[in-house]
């Protein structure tokens, strides 16, 4: 008999006592600490079947919630078939934290804002009225849309995951898209995801990779090591010859969610992969910005992040 606790059990004590789930802990230990985070805490590390990376069939892979950020870096499936995903978990965070952090618990993770990590600072994730970021410090907040709370999203696979069209797998539900987790970036000002307390994230679902395909993930930063990024950007591209034939792109760090830039991949797709051709893709997430005061350095940015992210997919070598 399995000593593993059962999923509908963990949720269960949830439920009735409160607090979170936690899986790795490298972020519910932090908030924990500062005291924005009480507890009390579940444990999800004993729960086997969201662990592991599986191939589904059809092509795709199956990577269990509790997979941890190195493991995605190293598996040999993940940088083969689903190029753009592995130097994602790669580049994340530090060597220590991706040893210990999850796939679930990047992609569901809180909020970076010093206000909301300040214990003594009321903010709208904390209940309160209004976003003290919003008229003070924040430089490093959104440029695109034009919610209540101005601190982007924090997750970096996330960002990854959109170009893949992954599918979240939640307990006692149908797979879904990544991008349901989050919803409408302007709506999502109390919390950082729309998973209840109580709801378990299991799974992420990658589809088969397109034949041939090249990707890249760039990340601005403001040193080398350890830095969340200013703005960051996923591509997936296929080209015929000089003509790129599919693409997929995505960004984080520029809004209250990881944006899929469905404006970038039409600018791309039956087009060349020249310089003007790449720049004029790029530029077009300008009319998407809404700086705030302090984060108009932040549109150019996110558009020379892009072109980055497009060149470097452009001039990688092609998915067998």
């Amino acid at each position: 008999m399995s000593n593993e606790p059962a999923l509908a059990d963990l949720s269960a004590v949830v439920l009735a006592r409160g607090g979170e789930l936690r899986a790795g802990g490298t972020d519910t230990t932090a908030r924990q600490r500062s005291g924005i985070s009480p507890g009390p805490f579940t444990d999800l590390g004993g729960a086997g079947e969201m662990r592991g990376i599986t191939p589904l069939p059809g092509g795709g892979l199956r990577i269990g919630a509790l997979t941890t950020l190195a493991e995605l870096a190293t598996d040999p499936r993940v940088r083969d078939g689903w190029p753009g995903l592995a130097p994602a978990a790669a580049t994340a965070a530090t060597p220590q934290i991706r040893a210990a952090g999850t796939l679930g618990g990047n992609l569901l993770q809180r909020n970076r804002c010093w206000y909301y990590r300040n214990p003594h600072v009321d903010c709208l994730q904390k209940g309160g009225s209004d976003c003290p970021a919003r008229r003070g410090d924040h430089h490093f907040g959104v440029v695109c849309g034009d919610g209540p709370c101005v601190t982007p999203h924090p997750s970096t696979l996330a960002t990854a995951l959109l170009t893949y069209d992954a599918e979240a797998e939640v307990h006692g539900e149908s797979p879904r898209g990544v991008a349901a987790l989050y919803g409408d970036g302007d709506l999502l000002f109390r919390t950082d995801h729309l998973l209840a307390p109580q709801r378990i994230l299991t799974a992420v679902r990658l589809p088969a990779p397109w034949p041939g395909e090249r990707a890249a993930h760039h990340r601005t930063i403001s040193r080398a090591h350890a830095e969340w990024p200013l703005v960051e950007a996923s591509v997936r591209l296929v080209l015929d010859g000089s003509t790129i034939t599919h693409a997929a792109v995505a960004a984080g760090g520029v809004a209250r969610v990881p944006l899929r830039l469905p404006e970038v991949e039409t600018a791309l797709i039956g087009r060349g992969h020249d310089p003007d051709s790449l720049a004029a893709a790029a530029a077009t997430v300008l009319a998407r910005c809404r700086p705030l005061p302090q984060t108009g350095y932040k549109a150019a940015l996110f558009r020379d992040t892009v072109l980055e992210a497009l060149e470097r997919a452009a001039a990688a070598p092609a998915d067998a």
